[in-house]
């Protein structure tokens, strides 16, 4: 009895350090952006005075100041069209692929998943020197397309990998009861396959849409033209060589850091799924 009751409290006491780690680590992930949602509230002045996350008297103007001299419309605008046809791209490629690779046989079949997979230890601003190179030869450079087209190419073989190794798992008696029916591999894909990815889909979409959202140097390299600018680089612009405006730059950053919150909370069951219990089907 006694042991049972010392196990007990053992567990009991590993259980809570482990809780007040997780605590501690998500209150160190979460207070920097409550401080940023803070100081878009304040103001110059007050930014580094006021150490409340409350400012007393609250800025809201901020807000309607970083959209207005940021430019914010047009830049937010073209960040939203770049994440959607980026993540559209990516979510057909990738799983068209994956599922090539998974249930179609074919020559070079593995040594060109290799390829794809080595593709993930290339750092992504090693790519760049080339990617500018074969705009330019293309005459893509400076374009919505071809920065679109060079964003899909950055997130394909993460994607790919995640999707084949669903697919791989995936029961081969469903595709067999739809050949059955009818379908074509075109079919199957679109009918059955997609449908039971939904868990990795939602990881391949919010992993994407954060990377595309979040990306500044890329941008810079491809378009020479403003017009073309993602958010992120309009946020800049509160970032000056000897003043840097604090409140309006935590404001465009709180506005640029909503649509992916948005966009994870709306999807967080499924990322839970596909993350945590290795995508289970159904």
């Amino acid at each position: 009895m006694k042991t049972a009751i010392y196990y007990k409290a053992k567990k009991s006491t590993i259980n809570l350090l482990i809780h007040l780690f997780l605590l501690s680590v998500t209150v160190t992930c979460l207070y920097p952006l409550a401080w940023m949602v803070s100081a878009s509230l304040k103001t110059q002045e007050t930014v580094f005075r006021d150490f409340s996350l409350i400012p007393a008297d609250p800025h809201l103007n901020n807000y309607l100041l970083a959209w207005r001299e940021g430019g914010f419309g047009r830049y937010f605008l073209n960040s939203i069209f770049y994440t959607a046809a980026v993540v559209t791209g990516i979510v057909i490629v990738a799983s068209l692929a994956a599922y090539a690779f998974s249930r179609l046989k074919f020559p070079g079949k593995n040594v060109l998943f290799i390829l794809f997979i080595a593709a993930m230890m290339i750092p992504i601003p090693g790519s760049f020197v080339a990617l500018y190179v074969l705009l330019n030869k293309l005459h893509l450079r400076n374009t919505p397309l071809g920065y679109i087209l060079a964003m899909i190419n950055v997130g394909l073989s993460m994607s790919i990998f995640l999707l084949k190794t669903f697919f791989d798992r995936m029961p081969t008696e469903l595709e067999d009861a739809a050949r059955i029916d009818g379908c074509s591999k075109l079919g199957i894909w679109w009918h059955v396959a997609l449908p039971l990815a939904k868990p990795v889909l939602a990881v391949v979409v919010v992993f994407n849409a954060l990377t595309v959202w979040n990306e500044y140097i890329l941008a810079l390299i491809i378009f020479d033209s403003r017009e073309f600018m993602p958010l992120q680089v309009a946020i800049k612009l509160f970032q000056g060589e000897f003043v840097t405006n604090y409140p309006l730059l935590m404001a465009g950053l709180t506005i640029a850091a909503l649509p992916i919150v948005i966009i994870y909370l709306l999807m967080q069951k499924y990322i839970v799924r596909g993350v945590t219990s290795g995508a289970v089907y159904g």
